[in-house]
């Protein structure tokens, strides 16, 4: 797999490039982008090629929605760069556009969701995506596990290669798989039936693996004990898995009581009608070694219900990972709701190691060690 940056700045030079970028941002009930992060990361793929003079034509997706518009993420891309946006993705007006761009411009084409034939792999619609460009370049790490015709199909008919920010994930999350000891990973979220596999691939090759968010609720249950109305998974953990020397689970668990008030208690004290929202302070001092004394960190997933406002202890993990990171440790961590969580604790971000821009896509290539949008650019 080759980089764009491989190819020298003066052969870019009037020549359309495609770049798949990974920008479904959040946004308001406005239509205006929530959170910059992934902005931010596109950048650098897109002011090289803007700074070597090539013709850059954005395609991306947004939403599940198809007829969510990409027209916000143009105006939050004009924060860092010109870029024009074109109403249109493979019509006249997009056709237009593409013959038109001048070199060094950039331009963002509709939301590829607006035609059914990109998330079928159509091979029509990624020859005609592939007609507006010379180089194809894949820089949507957060979606490259998704095998669509932006993805897969448009590799077929272009030079293709990774972008800078895809090469970096590649690179850091490689480290992630193979850690230097002592190594901790820290796994949140939900749906232990999909995680299974991925947690006992980090048993496998972490020295400790500690289960939080709603996945830490299957824990308890599996293990009997009473967990009221929390979220539960279709599929509890095995008994190889919960009696693994390398597996970490709560010491103790924050609940929210049917008056919403928020009290910490031991996970065999819950009660029936209370709901597990986030871990607690014991839980934080049981982790706190590890982490000080790990050489690698991987953590995917906040502690507790974000969306509720339940950050405390996730701020709390951000920090210890922060002093880890000054000591010399590497980390990595990923999941759109944990970076979220982080912002808004106001720890710098270049003090936590590598932010990723990917939840799906980098717990799959931690199981996995490829995807399918890799295997499109080999």
């Amino acid at each position: 797999m080759k980089c764009i940056d491989e190819i020298p700045a003066s052969e870019l030079r009037g020549k359309r490039v495609l770049v798949r970028a990974g920008l479904d941002l959040s946004l308001t009930e406005s239509g205006e982008v929530v959170d910059f992060f992934r902005v931010q990361k596109a950048c650098p793929t897109l002011e090289y090629l803007k700074n070597a003079g090539a013709r850059t034509i954005i395609l991306n997706h947004i939403g599940r929605d198809p007829e969510i518009s990409d027209e916000p993420v143009a105006r939050a891309l004009k924060r860092y760069l010109p870029v024009v946006f074109i109403p249109d993705l493979t019509g006249a007006i997009a056709q237009h556009a593409v013959q038109s761009i001048k070199d060094g411009e950039i331009a963002l084409l509709e939301n590829l969701r607006r035609d059914p034939r990109e998330k079928s792999n159509d091979e029509g619609f990624a020859r005609e995506l592939a007609a507006f460009g010379d180089i194809y370049v894949n820089d949507a790490f957060s979606a490259i596990h998704r095998a669509h015709a932006s993805m897969v199909g448009v590799p077929n008919f272009l030079p293709h290669y990774a972008g800078l920010l895809v090469r970096d994930e590649i690179k850091q999350l490689e480290q992630a798989r193979h850690p230097e000891a002592p190594s901790f990973a820290i796994l949140g979220g939900a749906k232990f039936e999909t995680k299974a596999p991925l947690i006992q691939s980090l048993l496998n090759t972490y020295d400790h693996l500690f289960i939080a968010g709603a996945l830490a609720n299957d824990v308890f249950k599996a293990r009997g004990m009473e967990v009221g109305v929390s979220l539960i998974s279709k599929e509890l953990p095995s008994a190889d898995i919960l009696n693994n020397p390398h597996f970490l689970a709560p010491a103790d668990v924050t609940v929210e009581r049917p008056n919403k008030q928020a009290l910490v208690k031991k996970p065999q004290e819950v009660g029936a009608d209370e709901r597990i929202v986030d871990i607690g302070p014991d839980s934080i001092a049981q982790i706190a070694p590890l982490i000080a004394e790990a050489k690698f960190i991987l953590w995917n997933g906040p502690t507790g219900l974000y969306e509720a406002g339940y950050v405390a202890y996730t701020h709390s993990i951000a920090e210890l990972i922060s002093k880890a990171v000054a000591n010399g440790a590497k980390a990595v961590i990923g999941g759109g709701d944990t970076i979220a969580a982080i912002q808004e604790s106001g720890i710098p971000e270049d003090s936590l190691g590598f932010l990723s821009t990917g939840g799906g896509a980098m717990l799959e290539y931690l199981l996995k060690g490829t995807l399918p949008g890799i295997e499109a650019l080999k």
